[in-house]
């Protein structure tokens, strides 16, 4: 390899490391504004919850469209994944484990319907014949509860109108900055115990937000409600479908950015050691080509003596 070949190979590579360089600064930023979006929201959520056991220990809510449990038949899956890639096995994760979960249902592929949020888990379904219902790419990280109002709506009038059994959803839970897994969280039939399990999961594991917040006790009260339990319901459930929603989507987003960092770190990481190889590669290259030309020249003045 010539001299002139390393030294543009190692432009290359140190111009492909000043990018993996930042957007590991970038990602790590999002990253922590994801997490600290989804603890400001852990508050309201667990709020939520409470209202929910405490309604359900004053009447029975299992007469409620969105709580009968029906056998499974039809299945409707929302499956959050990200709009790029450069994040490591992450969306990879989330569509093996929709996968799993469809060999395991064992049901035939007209019975199921897809919520695809996110442009990888939209195009990898669309692409194998699936039936995606409704899809959204470019989520802003800023995303609000109103934002998620339509997906949650949507979710809440196909099981009504009976035209899926079970509603799940499948997104990357954020434990720490270095590890996050695929998760298949059922959305309907709604129980206070998936509502929990969602509430349990905002606080990660490890890192700086471990133990930011405190697992407060949830109590069960008996008490009068007004203006009727049907009201109550009617507006309590749906919300609290769509705080799941929201929250999943936040996990998501955590998960991506942690993902992204890590990956653009090991790139930052390689591309900094290919560096230093090719750069001893050619300070060798170009030893080697000084000590031929005096050998050179010594040969010549010798010859001419």
């Amino acid at each position: 390899m010539s001299l002139k070949s390393i030294k543009n190979k190692i432009k290359g590579v140190d111009k492909t490391h000043k990018v993996t360089k930042a957007m590991e600064a970038v990602s790590a930023v999002k990253m922590r504004k994801s997490q600290e979006r989804a603890l400001s929201g852990r508050p309201f959520a667990v709020a939520a919850l409470n209202v929910l056991k405490r309604v359900g220990g004053s009447f029975d809510a299992s007469a409620h469209p969105l709580v009968v449990v029906r056998p499974v038949e039809k299945i409707c899956i929302v499956v959050v994944t990200s709009d790029k890639g450069l994040a490591g096995s992450l969306n990879s994760a989330v569509l093996k484990a929709v996968h799993d979960e469809l060999a395991r249902r064992g049901l035939p592929k007209e019975s199921y319907e897809f919520i695809c949020l996110g442009r990888k888990g939209y195009e990898h379904f669309a692409k194998r014949g699936f039936k995606v219902v409704h899809h959204a790419v470019n989520i802003s990280d800023s995303v609000q509860h109103e934002d998620l109002e339509e997906v949650s709506a949507l979710v809440a009038n196909l099981y009504v109108g009976k035209r899926c059994d079970l509603a799940l959803v499948v997104f990357t839970s954020f434990l720490s900055t270095f590890e996050h897994s695929a998760v298949v969280r059922t959305l309907l039939p709604l129980t206070p115990s998936e509502i929990e399990a969602t509430v349990r999961d905002i606080t990660p594991q490890k890192g700086r937000y471990a133990e930011d917040a405190e697992r407060e006790p949830i109590e069960t009260l008996r008490y009068e409600v007004e203006p009727d339990t049907e009201t109550v319901l009617n507006e309590l459930l749906p919300y609290l479908l769509r705080i799941t929603v929201y929250h999943a989507l936040l996990e998501a987003k955590a998960s991506e950015h942690s993902s992204r960092m890590v990956a653009m770190k090991n790139a930052s990481d390689k591309a900094r050691d290919m560096s230093k190889d090719l750069r001893r590669e050619f300070n060798k290259a170009r030893q080697s080509l000084i000590t031929r030309e005096v050998s050179e020249i010594v040969g010549g003045i010798e010859a001419m003596r």
